[in-house]
């Protein structure tokens, strides 16, 4: 199951309490402040892995609290500090304080952590506060509570490449047949309803990350057909590919086109300066090929790269995914230098 948003509870642990203590050693009448610190509490730690794909586990576990810090004790013995409680999620995840709207943390990085929730610190034991004219102090401080908030956490696929279109564009067959991705293929609406991701192979060694997003309806950044939820997921990718449907019993191309970049626009402006293609798909099945025509007449004048593919007899494929396998080493070499 693909989950990609979540919230969850997270609690700091406390920190132990200071001693208050004396030496009580033989032949020493006059034994001095000797209480040891408190431990501090544990950490809530959250770190991104990419061997996680869901932020499922934590939609059935949505607690986390870490242990609180151990007391101090006399003879300057300082309390155990409590061990930090651990959450791993999924490249991408995205963590906002759910009340406030406070982004936290956005981790995108293998390995990348942030402290969500801090422990509290360890009280003081007397014998910090021991001094020339106070020898016999009989102060000592508790031990810091630790943080607690409820979570709202979101996961926006890492991808290079998104593909975007309507219902029943060819999304899926279309990643099905550039990578190992095995996404659900019908013949009806909605046939996809999560994101997957398929990596695609092109030159000798070189590779890119392809993101089937579900398909999308007029109306999509407002919510409808869950089209914000799906949205979000072509946020972070560096090009996109406009599948549009030019089969005999298809709608009209170009208003599907233009509809759809409408859709991008409406939803992030950044989406409408994004690099893309538009693809012409099922051309196995064109009929006349007027649809055909008309398209790849728009994108001409328009000065849009086009590409007319069939998933199912393989026509076009590998022009195409040289193309945007060249797009993407061409934009990871410009993040790199700007980086």
């Amino acid at each position: 199951m693909f989950v990609d948003d979540v919230k969850i509870f997270v609690k700091a642990g406390r920190g132990g309490n200071g001693a208050c203590s004396f030496r009580r050693e033989k032949f020493v009448p006059r034994g001095g402040p000797d209480g040891g610190d408190g431990g501090n509490g544990g950490h809530v730690v959250m770190v991104a892995s990419r061997r996680l794909t869901t932020l499922l586990d934590l939609r059935y576990q949505q607690h986390y609290e870490a242990k609180d810090g151990e007391p101090g004790g006399g003879a300057r013995c300082h309390g155990k500090t409590a061990p930090d409680v651990v959450i791993r999620v999924p490249l991408g995840t995205i963590v906002k304080d759910e009340h406030t709207g406070e982004l936290l943390a956005d981790l995108t990085v293998e390995g990348q952590s942030h402290i969500i929730a801090r422990g509290g610190r360890g009280g003081r034991g007397n014998s910090n506060f021991a001094t020339s004219t106070v020898q016999v102090p009989t102060r000592a401080d508790p031990g810091g509570s630790g943080e607690e908030r409820w979570l709202h956490l979101e996961l926006k696929l890492l991808a290079d490449v998104g593909l975007v279109g309507f219902p029943n564009a060819g999304k899926s067959t279309l990643i099905a047949a550039i990578s190992a991705a095995r996404p659900k293929i019908a013949d009806y609406p909605f046939t996809t309803l999560v994101p997957n991701l398929g990596v695609v192979s092109w030159g000798e060694e070189s590779s890119f990350v392809v993101a089937d997003i579900p398909g999308l309806i007029e109306g999509a950044h407002e919510g409808k057909g869950l089209g914000t939820q799906f949205l979000r997921h072509i946020e972070r990718t560096s090009f996109l590919l406009h599948l549009v449907d030019i089969s005999e019993w298809a709608e009209d191309p170009v208003t599907s086109f233009e509809t759809l970049r409408n859709e991008l626009a409406s939803y992030a402006s950044a989406l409408k300066a994004r690099p893309f293609a538009v693809v012409g798909t099922k051309l196995d099945v064109k009929g006349n090929g007027k649809r055909l025509e008309e398209l790849k007449a728009f994108c001409k004048k328009k000065r849009i790269k086009f590409f007319a593919i069939s998933s199912a007899t393989r026509t076009g494929l590998d022009t195409l995914v040289q193309h945007v396998g060249e797009r993407v080493a061409t934009l990871r070499a410009a993040c790199e230098t700007v980086s």
